[in-house]
């Protein structure tokens, strides 16, 4: 099966089920979009109503463990029941869980069993957080089939073809053949900065613009600032705009980045698409996370070139809607809403004037899905 993975759709498994003391669950949906960098959860009515939402901070099993992460989960939980006016768990009648740093089957296996401890809903169902945003770009009639590529702190693909099959990378960093985000983004600015500065590499702008983004003068004394923690790790991701900004003004370094970025989007999608058996007919390819959602104009076209190139029926198109919706839409899904409650939920986090999925959206901030999990599911099918 390789690094790509094709697997049969999740389904909820019998531990997934709430203890059979809890209260009778409804057709209502709590919906969790678990980031690196932020959480969002939202309790969706039967009718596609919000009816109570919370952020919290980022969601890190691997860091922290399973138990505790989820844990962390428990005050949105109980902050969006009050807001519906429900004294203790929710007690939905599904809950969809799209999670960051869920990258694995036996990752998604742990997972599932422990928020079906917490007794949130009758029903679980874990996927990584590129499935959300699959989900919420493509339409809420027939089979969701399509391709999703998140760029935002690293990259993932993931795509679900006909009979509910899904291909996959593991998309854990460089150890699984990841290239991109903007972490990576950020580090090769770096790289080709200071060798620019030092001598050992071709001139840059990089090299002035990077230490100026802090009020520095040299890459010596950007460099000496994060290696000695004067400026915080995470100020790093600052960077990423400086380097689209370099390469909108021409510089050949910087542009060459952006190239390997919009070359490394395109060939997950496209590998993706081929696994399942899509490149022949018109198909969404969703993009999303900060890296992608902001619409840097080199990289947005050049994606779209390279794809017109190598998947002709390729559609591509911009989320930029909150990644809960997708979680909230997969599981209106489960519960077999009508149509109108897609609608409804659809014209909760739309901008005003678009309800649906489109080609074209409004930028977002770099930061604004800096996510970068995938999801597995249940049973293995090639595809």
């Amino acid at each position: 099966m390789g690094l790509t993975q094709s697997v049969s759709t999740p389904s909820p498994s019998p531990s997934s089920s709430s203890p059979s003391s809890a209260s009778p669950p409804d057709g209502s949906v709590l919906a969790i979009d678990a980031g690196n960098s932020k959480t969002d959860v939202a309790l969706i009515g039967p009718d596609g109503s919000v009816l109570g939402a919370a952020r919290g901070g980022g969601f890190r099993p691997p860091v922290v463990g399973a138990e505790q992460a989820v844990g962390s989960l428990a005050p949105l939980v109980e902050e969006v029941a009050r807001q519906a006016g429900r004294s203790g768990p929710p007690s939905a009648g599904h809950v969809s869980a799209c999670l960051a740093n869920v990258d694995l089957p036996s990752e998604e296996e742990e997972l599932t069993g422990v928020l079906a401890e917490r007794g949130w809903g009758a029903t679980v169902t874990v996927a990584n957080d590129t499935f959300a945003l699959l989900r919420a770009g493509v339409g809420d009639d027939g089979e969701p089939t399509g391709v999703s590529v998140v760029c935002g702190a690293g990259i993932n693909c993931a795509g679900i073809g006909h009979g509910g099959r899904v291909a996959r990378f593991p998309a854990i960093g460089r150890i699984s053949g990841d290239w991109g985000g903007g972490g990576y983004l950020s580090e090769e600015a770096l790289w080709w900065a200071a060798r620019a500065e030092d001598g050992r590499g071709e001139p840059t702008e990089l090299a002035r613009a990077l230490p100026a983004r802090f009020g520095l003068t040299t890459m010596y004394e950007l460099i000496e600032a994060l290696h000695l923690g004067r400026l915080e790790p995470g100020r790093r991701h600052e960077l990423t705009p400086v380097l689209f900004a370099v390469a909108g003004a021409g510089d050949e370094i910087a542009r060459a980045i952006v190239d390997r970025q919009a070359e490394e989007v395109v060939t997950m999608a496209v590998v993706a698409l081929g696994r399942l058996d899509l490149l022949g007919e018109e198909t969404p390819v969703v993009l999303g996370g900060g890296v992608l959602a902001a619409r840097h104009p080199l990289l947005d076209d050049r994606i779209r070139e390279l794809l017109a190139e190598r998947a002709p029926k390729a559609e591509p198109r911009v989320v930029t809607a909150p990644p809960v919706l997708g979680a909230a839409l997969l599981g209106l899904d489960r519960t077999g809403a009508p149509e109108s409650a897609y609608a409804r939920l659809r014209a909760h986090y739309a901008p005003a004037d678009e309800t649906a999925p489109a080609d074209d959206t409004a930028p977002a901030d770099d930061d604004s899905a800096a996510d970068d999990a995938e999801s597995g599911t249940e049973s293995p099918s090639e595809a």
